[in-house]
């Protein structure tokens, strides 16, 4: 795996040798992603939309074309569309699902294009020639050993999955090895789907089984939003802490003003798109051997760092 800090270096370098050089033939860049069906993805449209703006205006050598789809079906078909109509030297893919997009971006890399694949993985791995993902470990890991700290390593907790998969998978496993062993008692963990309103009704259920509850921990921060709702229509005094995941705006602003409940979150940002296309025009156009295997890391947002996670002009 390359290490963050030798990636940096490298695209840095490639990307001011590149401004500097005479424009070449022009570079295309296709980014292929989900449309905006969800929070979430809202944000990567929002920062895949960004870079493309940045890069085409700094480097006149690269077009950057951000295409969105609606479903894996849509998303096959703009792949043809763009396969068809104009030659691709990188293609930047969030796949909307792994197996139906596998053999379409396996035609185009045998065309010759750079793959760089962001979060949901294809299922052939030998395909991507860089592979760009958040932790969904440390998002639950730093989340639990924040609670332990705060709890004074005991307290009654409530936890809110996501939808069956192996992102909620991680998170969950990061959240039960790091308090095993401590006085955090896990009294219910049910699926909320990642889902505002699925998660108020699970929650409301939370507070009318368990009098007493510590904290809550919900692995996204849609779910989150729900908690905090049904937690205020309840009036109830004893939950100390309500934490979420993901780097929601709206959660990070909390932490930005110091919340009670909320003072801290754990990024799985919609950003890591913009970091993909950043990386792929610096091997493109500069030459700098950008490959392999990235994963950011999910360091805890703090009233101290939050600024730099906070983006007032994403929808997410």
């Amino acid at each position: 795996m390359f290490s963050r800090k030798w990636v940096a270096v490298a695209a840095v370098g490639a990307l001011m040798v590149a401004g500097q050089a005479l424009a070449a033939d022009k570079k295309v860049v296709a980014v292929s992603i989900p449309a905006a069906d969800h929070g979430w993805t809202a944000g990567i449209v929002y920062h895949a939309q960004a870079a493309a703006k940045e890069i085409n205006a700094a480097f006149p050598d690269v077009e950057v074309v951000v295409k969105t789809s609606p479903s894996a079906a849509d998303q096959v078909s703009a792949l043809e569309d763009l396969s068809a109509s104009r030659k691709m030297d990188a293609l930047v893919i969030l796949p909307y699902t792994s197996e139906e997009l596998t053999q379409p971006v396996k035609a185009i890399k045998e065309m010759g294009t750079f793959i760089t694949v962001v979060d949901r993985g294809l299922t052939d791995p030998s395909i991507q020639d860089l592979y760009l993902a958040g932790d969904n470990i440390a998002v639950g890991t730093n989340t639990a050993k924040f609670m332990i700290d705060k709890l004074g390593g005991k307290g009654d907790v409530v936890v809110l999955r996501g939808i069956p998969t192996v992102i909620d998978d991680e998170r969950i496993k990061g959240f039960e090895d790091t308090i095993k062993g401590t006085g955090l008692k896990v009294l219910d963990m049910q699926y909320a789907h990642w889902n505002s309103d699925e998660a108020f009704k699970l929650m409301q259920d939370y507070l009318a089984k368990h009098p007493h509850i510590d904290a809550v921990w919900a692995n996204d921060d849609d779910m989150l939003l729900g908690v905090l709702e049904a937690v205020k229509q309840s009036g109830r005094t004893d939950i100390k802490l309500a934490l979420g995941g993901n780097g929601m705006k709206d959660i990070v602003k909390k932490v930005i003003d110091g919340d009670a409940m909320t003072p801290v979150e754990t990024p799985y940002p919609p950003a890591m798109i913009k970091t993909a296309i950043y990386m792929t025009v610096a091997n493109l156009i500069g030459q700098a051997p950008v490959r392999g295997a990235v994963k950011l890391d999910a360091p805890l947002i703090t009233q101290a760092n939050a600024k730099e996670y906070y983006f007032p002009d994403s929808p997410f």
